[in-house]
């Protein structure tokens, strides 16, 4: 049983923060074969400009954070299952499984935390931190996951982003 108690958190990271302002939750479909910053190069003038765009914009910084938890979620779905397919590999398999959800784990909490330095308003930014410190507590460990506490970090987002 406690091996599929990470499936109990899924429904949860694939809903995402509800987008109830008219922004999409959709986020780019997982590749298995690596992490976000593998698939794609970000020109370092483009990435700042974004940031200042984002930069104190609570609905903005609200709908990416929307649309990041629910691309993790996804990603997430995707890396449960190369660990389960791993399970029947070897050694090099597994290795290269956790390393992927590792990464994974890694950029989703940076993500968060990134968008937390990005807000001025002062519960976002603590949804955004509280929320990065749980994910990156987790080191890939997917027995770690607790469905209670992803709702409530979620709820707390909600609320912050005044979806609740």
């Amino acid at each position: 049983m406690r091996r599929f108690a990470p499936l109990l958190i899924l429904p949860l990271l694939a809903a995402g923060c509800s987008a109830s302002d008219g922004a999409t939750a959709a986020g780019p479909t997982p590749n298995t074969g690596g992490s976000a910053a593998a698939r794609a190069s970000v020109d370092p003038s483009v990435a700042a400009a974004a940031d200042k765009a984002l930069s104190g914009n609570t609905k903005a910084i609200c709908a990416q954070a929307a649309r990041t938890t629910t691309s993790f979620g996804q990603t997430f779905i995707a890396d449960l299952q190369l660990q389960i397919d791993a399970a029947s590999k070897d050694a090099t398999a597994k290795a290269a499984a956790q390393e992927k959800i590792n990464r994974d784990v890694s950029s989703f909490s940076s993500a968060l935390s990134g968008m937390a330095q990005l807000a001025d308003n002062k519960a976002l930014k603590a949804a955004l931190s509280q929320m990065s410190k749980q994910v990156k507590a987790f080191k890939g460990d997917v027995s770690k996951i607790n469905a209670e506490k992803m709702s409530a970090l979620t709820a707390s987002l909600d609320k912050a982003c005044g979806r609740s």
